[in-house]
């Protein structure tokens, strides 16, 4: 008689800690990055038992966890996910959790609980919180919690239902320690699909009829573009209807940046105020101040979101097109007409472009430190950038020529985020290189990471911007108040703490040392720390945001009109 074979979803006896571990993987999961910690013990065992085919990467603070979940999230193109115990270790990685949250990254957050029937008592149980649950719906898309062990599967499968449906966002579940033990019968279910929101026919019909009859249309694009890998759809409509493509920080590498119709946030303000038609997708369209981005005012507008509550006031009024900017864009470009012809704009961009260029080269030397960077990096290798000046500066001044090639914390300006976050984007791309920007300010926060990187051995090329100071801050404390004060730091040697980690490390006071040394590292593969000493640098802020006062110099008008 034929051998019967059980359905790999047929309930079986399981922990707890098993059964999220068998979800996981039937999602897709293969990393994750985490803690161990007594109310873990289950979940930690179980990840053991699958050996070489679900890994456990292991930080040195929590706060990596989530920041490394990202990085691994906003550069393959899978969920990143992360596990803390609750209490102490959710609180620390909750930075990781808040900037995920600003940049459209699709982060799965376990935490530990204490025991099922003990919450909300206030018993102070190990690690216990008044409301731990509250505050994760607070910086999530979704939460959930497990009641008993059998549900852990659905509640798996439902995390990963929101994280590839809408707006893709942090979601968080809670097991407590009990139920991870506990043992029950339970039934895997089978992968959450991709379910992205199409746009409803008759708007999108709307929205092509705007941009066919637009005398000079711009398409701006934000994050959720690169979230849902619509780039090649933004660059054939643009093509189509012949309109430049702004990128907002968020959305650089949606587009080539060498693309003729491709312009970075500076690009803008030599375009926006001549658009008679401007379709906006996957971006807030805000700008520091909450306020909707200088354009023209008579400007018709398209809002391509998947989020209802960034198509609506403060902007202003426009046509509002609910749904992915994937499908919406390629909606769109099947909605134009096929013998639609337009007169050719790459001459009139090319203004622009040189215009950019002229106003970023003149900052320096942080044009000529992002330009070391750039010559030593291959197109899809990864740049993190940090707040930091020459971070702030890449933002607009280094070329990007691909997505998930360019990673910022958004509108969360997380100092400190960049180096953990530059260790998830390692972990998961081994066959890209990855460079980390860092001043040494915001370097402090996760300087412990250098025992991460030396065990691992991961492509990362870690740079340390030194001058002594939160350079930032202090540039805003003497031009507001004319002193300074808390803004002056204590470092170490960081080519001697490289080395006291067994990292390959540099120490160089020049764009063209940095460009050698960066060479090296490529050359040689695996880690180096190269410190770089730098003395106080020009403030390119007045580029970067427009509500900055600035006596930068009048964009050409692409339209060649007075």
């Amino acid at each position: 008689m034929e051998k019967m074979h059980v359905s790999q979803y047929a309930p079986q006896e399981r922990t707890g800690g098993a059964a999220l571990v068998a979800q996981l993987m039937e999602e897709g999961v293969r990393d994750i990055f985490g803690i161990p910690g007594i109310q873990l013990d289950w979940a930690v065992e179980a990840i053991r038992q699958q050996g070489e085919k679900l890994r456990l990467i292991v930080p040195r603070h929590e706060q990596a966890t989530s920041y490394m979940a990202d990085g691994y999230a906003r550069t393959t193109g899978r969920e990143g996910v992360c596990m803390v115990v609750p209490g102490p270790g959710m609180l620390n990685a909750l930075s990781g959790i808040s900037t995920a949250y600003a940049c459209n990254s699709p982060v799965l957050f376990i935490v530990g609980h204490i025991p099922s029937d003990t919450i909300g008592k206030g018993y102070g149980m190990l690690h216990e919180l008044p409301d731990q649950s509250g505050i994760l719906k607070s910086l999530t898309k979704w939460h959930g919690i497990a009641r008993s062990a059998e549900e852990i599967p659905a509640l798996v499968n439902e995390a990963f239902k929101q994280l590839r449906s809408g707006r893709p966002r942090p979601v968080a579940i809670e097991l407590p320690t009990d139920l991870l033990e506990a043992r029950g019968v339970c039934a895997l279910l089978p992968a959450a699909p991709a379910a992205p929101t199409a746009p409803n026919d008759a708007l999108i019909r709307q929205a092509a009829d705007l941009l066919v009859n637009a005398r000079f249309p711009v398409l701006y694009v934000g994050g959720g573009v690169v979230a849902a890998q619509a780039g090649d759809a933004a660059k054939a409509l643009a093509e189509k209807i012949q309109a430049p493509l702004v990128t907002s920080e968020n959305g650089r590498g949606a587009v080539d940046d060498r693309h003729p119709l491709a312009l970075t946030a500076l690009g803008r303000r030599a375009v926006l105020p001549h658009a008679d038609v401007i379709l906006v997708a996957g971006s807030r369209f805000l700008d520091g101040h909450g306020t909707p981005i200088q354009a023209s005012e008579n400007a018709r507008y398209i809002y391509l979101n998947v989020e209802s509550n960034d198509v609506g006031a403060p902007r202003r009024e426009g046509l509002a097109v609910a749904g992915d900017a994937r499908v919406g864009l390629e909606a769109l470009l099947a909605a134009l007409p096929a013998d639609l012809q337009r007169e050719p704009i790459a001459d009139r961009v090319a203004l622009v472009k040189a215009w950019s260029s002229a106003q970023t080269d003149a900052i320096q030397p942080q044009t000529d430190y992002v330009a070391a960077m750039r010559s030593t990096m291959a197109d899809d290798d990864i740049l993190v950038s940090e707040l930091t000046q020459v971070g702030y500066f890449s933002n607009i001044g280094f070329p990007v020529y691909g997505p998930h090639s360019f990673i910022t914390p958004g509108y969360q300006g997380t100092l400190g985020y960049g180096f953990n976050t530059a260790l998830g984007a390692a972990h998961g791309n081994p066959d890209r290189r990855v460079v980390s920007i860092n001043g040494d300010g915001g370097f402090g926060w996760g300087l412990q990471e250098l025992a991460t990187v030396a065990r691992d051995q991961v492509n990362l090329s870690i740079v340390v911007f030194v001058d002594g100071f939160f350079g930032n801050v202090r540039r805003i404390q003497k031009r507001v108040f004319g002193h300074e004060i808390g803004v002056q730091l204590v470092n170490p040697d960081f080519e001697h703490l490289g080395r006291a980690y067994g990292l390959p490390t540099h120490s160089v006071d020049s764009p063209a040392g940095l460009r050698d040394a960066l060479e090296t590292a490529k050359q040689r593969g695996g880690p180096a720390l190269i410190q770089v000493s730098v003395g106080e640098m020009p403030s390119p802020w007045a580029l970067i945001h427009p509500f900055v006062p600035s006596p930068t110099p009048v964009p050409p008008n692409p339209l060649g009109e007075p």
